[in-house]
């Protein structure tokens, strides 16, 4: 079971967001400041933390930064009043996840809670699985209804990028500057191909679909 631990002063919110999370299936840990959470982090392993940000003891900025420095990888999510862009910048430079202002709709928080915990799995397990498709990273598989298709490098890196960020917009000129690097014959019109080559490749796949975002760029659609 998926274990994530609630880091919140507020006894009320505290009980509210617990018992949400308990309801929908996960094992949760309360904690009411940051010393608290330090400890029970301490004890065992967590899947994620949600934690506000002003709190007695030790606050949320100090909880993340003392996390971030043994473990990187823990999606921490604030959940927090303050809802200025230095606060949200400060906590994204300590390396935190995402970020949720007071008061907030429960269900979102449910989506960004199962939107990180599902981006944390396919980076600890470099694999990601949609309908019948499974890409392994590590591997360099990509496997439709279990029968290996082929990719090239390119193909394979803009596919699992697009697949493990789902319903992400990514313009062009950002899968350029990351797939393409500093080839300087590359342009806008030479994503348009790969995206075209994807979809032919994959027009098998019942999980998923690239969807062109009109003048920006691609996203791929969970079904």
């Amino acid at each position: 079971m998926v274990k994530i631990l609630v880091v919140e002063d507020d006894k009320a919110m505290n009980g509210f967001v617990s018992s949400y999370l308990r309801d929908n299936g996960y094992e949760v840990k309360s904690c009411y400041d940051g010393k608290e959470a330090l400890g029970a982090l301490e004890e065992s392993g967590y899947s994620m933390i949600i934690s506000d940000i002003m709190m007695p003891n030790m606050d949320g900025f100090a909880l993340a930064e003392n996390i971030r420095l043994t473990d990187k990888q823990t999606p921490i999510l604030f959940m927090s009043a303050k809802d200025d862009k230095v606060s949200k910048l400060y906590g994204y430079k300590l390396g935190i996840d995402d970020y949720v202002t007071k008061p907030f709709d429960i269900d979102v928080l449910m989506l960004k809670i199962a939107a990180l915990l599902r981006r944390a799995k396919i980076e600890t397990e470099k694999q990601v699985t949609v309908g019948n498709f499974t890409m392994n990273a590590e591997e360099r598989t990509a496997l439709l209804a279990g029968e290996e298709i082929s990719l090239t490098v390119r193909e394979f890196d803009l596919l699992f990028k697009l697949l493990s960020f789902p319903k992400k917009t990514f313009t062009r000129s950002a899968l350029m500057e990351e797939f393409w690097d500093y080839d300087s014959s590359a342009t806008s019109r030479t994503v348009d191909v790969y995206m075209a080559k994807l979809r032919e490749k994959t027009a098998a796949c019942d999980g998923f679909e690239i969807v062109t975002v009109h003048g920006l760029g691609y996203k791929a659609i969970l079904k």
